[in-house]
């Protein structure tokens, strides 16, 4: 028997909403935990926790388009969002999993950075970032976006720092070029959009950033 196709579905913003803090939450505490499992260096540590902290802000701001939506009901009556199932269960499947590994003990650094890279390069972050567009402010989408290829560009950095794993060091050099990409992309039709003419080019992103 062939494999079941995949298969996308239309949800609404309530429903995207639910999905996307619920995994957000949970990518928080795998980073949570890796600031508990991680105390030395300092450095490691300071590094786990800002990507926890930055994790909480994506929940923060999804939690207050949810109070938007609900107080503005017009805000997310229109929108629909095209969303793989599949993808929502590989991404708690994952989560779950790593979790698991990680208060099982046997985690070191490298493995830590594998599983970081895994959810940074998930749907998840396309998810949050289409979720905040029903704010409607350009400005909110484009600072979500600048956090996500710093978190990007701060792996790359305690990756060679740490491992200087050449195959990480690829994946997340690799991640932050189509980031960019994208990153350039959408400003350059929005840009468009705001002008009522063609898209233009957008100022160059740094491609890795350090520890700040």
């Amino acid at each position: 028997m062939p494999p079941r196709a995949r298969r996308a579905r239309r949800l609404t913003v309530r429903e995207v909403l639910d999905i996307a803090i619920e995994l957000e939450k949970k990518t928080m505490g795998l980073y949570v935990a890796f600031v508990q499992a991680f105390p030395r260096p300092e450095e490691v540590r300071n590094f786990w926790f800002h990507m926890a902290r930055h994790e909480a802000g994506h929940y923060g701001a999804l939690t207050l388009v949810e109070c938007i939506v609900e107080s503005d009901p017009s805000r997310g009556a229109t929108a629909r969002f095209w969303f793989d199932e599949h993808t929502v269960t590989r991404l708690r499947a994952l989560l779950s999993a790593y979790l698991r590994e990680i208060r099982g003990g046997d985690v070191d650094l490298t493995r830590a950075f594998e599983m970081a890279l895994d959810i940074e390069g998930s749907e998840l972050e396309d998810v949050v970032l289409e979720t905040l567009s029903v704010v409607r402010s350009p400005r909110w989408r484009e600072r979500a976006v600048q956090l996500l290829l710093h978190d990007l560009g701060d792996l790359s950095y305690m990756i060679e720092k740490y491992t200087g794993d050449e195959r990480l060091l690829r994946r997340v050099d690799a991640m932050l070029e189509r980031r960019v990409g994208r990153h350039r992309r959408g400003s350059a039709l929005a840009a468009g959009r705001e002008r009522g003419g063609r898209p233009g080019s957008s100022p160059r992103l740094p491609t890795r950033i350090g520890v700040s």
